[in-house]
C-alpha cells in the first residue's frame, strides 16, 4: 500500500480507528476523518506511534453537515493528487429522532447521505487514480429493512431502529448502483457487514439503552476483527476487480432480495442527489 491514499471516515475510533492503523502499518498514506477534533488527534498520535508510519492525516468533520462534508472534499483534493481508497465507515445510530443543520433525519444523513455526497465530490480523482477502490461499511441489519419512499426520514412515525436498518440498506443499494456505473473504470465498490463489534455506536442514546449495552458490550468483538474485512477489500490482491458485492468477513454473500432491486436502487440514486443538491 505504499504510495497508495486512503482516506477512513469515522477513523478516531472503533473500526474506522483499527482499519486506519492496519493501513497505516502497509504503508498507506492515511487520512483519518473523524468528528471530534480532540479525539482525532489522540487517535492521529496512536496510529502514527504504532505503525511508525509519519504519512497519517486528520481532517476533522462533522458528517452531518454537507456543506462540511463539500468543505471535506475541497480539502482533500487540494491536498491530495489521487485518492486510492475511499473507505466509507463513519455511522450513527440514535433512538431518538433527530434532524441535522440541512433539516434531513439524522440517521439517514448521516449513514447514507454524507458518503453518497462525499463520494460523489471524490469520484473523479478517485477516476484518475484507477485501479482504485470505494469501500462502504453496511451491516446484517439490513435485512428485513425496505426504503419507505413515502417516509424515508421517518416524520410520520419514527423508529431508530426501523431507521438504521433502511440506512444500512441504503449502503447497499448504493454500492450496487455506484458499482454498475463504474463499469469500465478500474473503480470497485463492494460493502461488507463487520460482525457485531465493540464501537462507540449508540453512546449518545437515552441512559437505559446505554446500561444495555454496557452489560452485554464484552460480548461483542474488537474493532480490529470488524476491521479486517475493510481492510482487506481495501487492500488485497484477491478483490482486485471485484465489484458490486456485499461481504461478510473476506467472504462474499448474498444480500437480502430488495437490495438487488435496480429500480429502487435507482430511485434512492436519484432522490439523494435531490437531497444533496447534486445534478
Amino acid at each position: 500500500m505504499t504510495g497508495k491514499v486512503c482516506i477512513v471516515t469515522g477513523g478516531t475510533s472503533g473500526i474506522g480507528k483499527a482499519a486506519s492503523l492496519a493501513l497505516a502499518q502497509m504503508g498507506a498514506t492515511t487520512v483519518v476523518v473523524g468528528r471530534n477534533r480532540d479525539k482525532g488527534i489522540a487517535a492521529l498520535r496512536e496510529i502514527k506511534e504504532k505503525s511508525g508510519n509519519d504519512s497519517v492525516f486528520l481532517m476533522p468533520c462533522d458528517l452531518s453537515s454537507q456543506s462540511l462534508v463539500r468543505q471535506l472534499a475541497k480539502d482533500l483534493l487540494d491536498r491530495f493528487d489521487r485518492i486510492d481508497v475511499l473507505l466509507n465507515n463513519a455511522g450513527i445510530f440514535t433512538m431518538k429522532r433527530t434532524v441535522t443543520p440541512d433539516g434531513i433525519e439524522s440517521t439517514f444523513a448521516v449513514n447514507h447521505l454524507a458518503p453518497f455526497l462525499l463520494t460523489r465530490l471524490l469520484l473523479d480523482r478517485l477516476n484518475a487514480s484507477a485501479p482504485a477502490r470505494i469501500v462502504n461499511t453496511s451491516s446484517v441489519a439490513h435485512k428485513g429493512a425496505k426504503i419507505n419512499f413515502d417516509d424515508i426520514q421517518g416524520e410520520k412515525h419514527y423508529s431508530g431502529i426501523r431507521a438504521y436498518g433502511q440506512s444500512k440498506l441504503a449502503n447497499i443499494l448504493f454500492t450496487y448502483e455506484l458499482a454498475r456505473r463504474l463499469q469500465g473504470t478500474g473503480v470497485t465498490a463492494n460493502c461488507y457487514h463487520p460482525g457485531v463489534i465493540r464501537t462507540e455506536l449508540g453512546q449518545d442514546n437515552p441512559w437505559i439503552y446505554r446500561l444495555i449495552l454496557a452489560i452485554i458490550r464484552p460480548f461483542f468483538k474488537a474493532p480490529e476483527e470488524g476491521a479486517d474485512a475493510a481492510v482487506y477489500l481495501a487492500s488485497s490482491s484477491e478483490v482486485q476487480g471485484q465489484t458490486g458485492k456485499y461481504f461478510v468477513g473476506r467472504r462474499p454473500v448474498n444480500s437480502s432480495k430488495i437490495s438487488y432491486d435496480e429500480t429502487v436502487a435507482k430511485r434512492l440514486w436519484e432522490l439523494s442527489e435531490d437531497l444533496v443538491h447534486l445534478q
